[in-house]
């Protein structure tokens, strides 16, 4: 992975609260908030950021490569009619391996999060093109102004920033990740040294970052929840630095 996720290990903050910023290492959030009937805005809002891996400065090279990624499973409509101004479409990073897309680590998140989801026997989250938009969006923006949380600089939590754009979700849920490509980071939760050369290889670990995490696993697999998702979104954002950022944004239709 690139730079490496953030070295210390912030507290659990809530949505409520803007999370500070910090440099390098992998983090992660995830956020809940439910739209009930007659537009009366109530619910539960989570937010978490839990330690992940963490930057190694000096550890040399590694000396194998892994291989190249296949195609990964087509996530779905990558050109709705409607999308958020701000989304910042498709970027990428050159790799010794290979161009990573960030439509690539998209579909391949998306395709993992269902298969754990088949796991546990749920059923598959559709994919759904504005509401990724929506989270590449601010996958982008926590990257260009420096914060890592589900409540932006302006105060938009994750509901605000969906319903600029659309209106047809009535329970919304967000989880968030960051991460590094190209750059050997050490992996506390299973004591390795990693470094993330493939979109598939980074989509694995952003999925394994939130399934290690109870509040991101819950809003994956619905625990605790009175309600199913039936749709999703995920958006990534690929720096010049090898930083990657995931949003993923799931929704329950009217």
């Amino acid at each position: 992975m690139g730079p490496g996720p953030p070295t210390d290990s912030p507290d659990a903050e809530s949505i409520d609260e803007p999370e500070s910023s910090s440099s390098g290492g992998s983090r992660l959030a995830s956020a809940v908030r439910f739209l009930l009937a007659l537009a009366v805005l109530s619910g539960l809002a989570i937010g978490a950021i839990a330690a992940g891996p963490s930057l190694i400065d000096d550890f040399g090279e590694f000396d194998d490569l892994p291989a190249p990624s296949g195609d990964p499973p087509p996530a779905g409509e990558r050109d709705p009619d409607v999308t958020d101004p701000d989304d910042p479409n498709a970027t990428s990073y050159e790799t010794e391996v290979e161009t990573v897309t960030s439509e690539s680590v998209e579909d391949f998140v998306h395709a993992k999060v269902n298969d754990r989801r088949a796991e546990h026997g749920l059923e598959p989250l559709e994919w759904d093109g504005t509401i990724a938009s929506v989270a590449r969006a601010h996958s982008e923006d926590m990257h260009d102004r420096d914060y890592f949380s589900h409540t932006n600089p302006d105060g938009e939590d994750p509901y605000d920033r969906y319903n600029d754009v659309a209106d047809y979700c009535r329970s919304y849920g967000e989880n968030l990740a960051m991460n590094w490509l190209e750059r050997p980071v050490e992996v506390p939760d299973e004591q390795t040294t990693e470094e993330y050369q493939t979109a598939e290889g980074i989509a694995e670990a952003l999925v394994v970052q939130w399934m290690n995490s109870p509040d991101h696993r819950d809003a994956i697999l619905e625990n605790g929840q009175s309600h199913s998702w039936d749709r999703a979104g995920v958006g990534v954002y690929l720096s010049e630095e090898g930083e990657v950022y995931a949003t993923q944004n799931f929704c329950t239709e009217w």
